[in-house]
């Protein structure tokens, strides 16, 4: 079967065209040990409450919750329980979700939403332990 110069060109367009395609498409993260957040959050949702609502609002790095990975320190394990803070993280997910839903009537509050009125920067202010009133 031969081929004229404009099918060649046409079926190079159309292999190029399938072949961007599939690489410029975003591949799912299931990620594990989610228990506050959703459990199909997308990447890009999941980074902006990590670094929006956590690092900024506490003004801590991810290794603050998350621990070391056993076999590579240089990495963290973002699934792993080992630390305390990513327990007390959740609570404080959970309180500030029912403040939220109890006080200021949001019906489905959601880490991350600009509609929240209570976030972690409310009582943190940027500081890894939120600063006591004083008497």
């Amino acid at each position: 079967m031969k081929f004229n110069k404009k099918q060649v060109a046409m079926i190079v367009l159309a292999l190029l065209t399938m072949i961007t395609t599939a690489t410029s498409v975003e591949t799912e993260i299931k990620y594990t040990n989610l228990q506050v957040l959703p459990k199909n959050i997308k990447s890009g949702e999941l980074n902006k409450i990590m670094l929006d609502e956590f690092e900024d609002g506490l003004g801590v790095g991810c290794n603050f919750c998350h621990a070391p990975d056993k076999n590579d320190s240089t990495r963290l394990d973002y699934a792993s329980d080992a630390k305390p803070e990513k327990k007390i993280a959740r609570v404080m997910m959970h309180m500030t979700l029912n403040i939220n839903k109890q006080y200021f009537l949001i019906k489905q509050p959601v880490l991350g939403s600009p509609l929240l009125a209570v976030t972690c920067s409310t009582c943190h202010n940027g500081q890894p332990r939120p600063a006591m009133p004083s008497e």
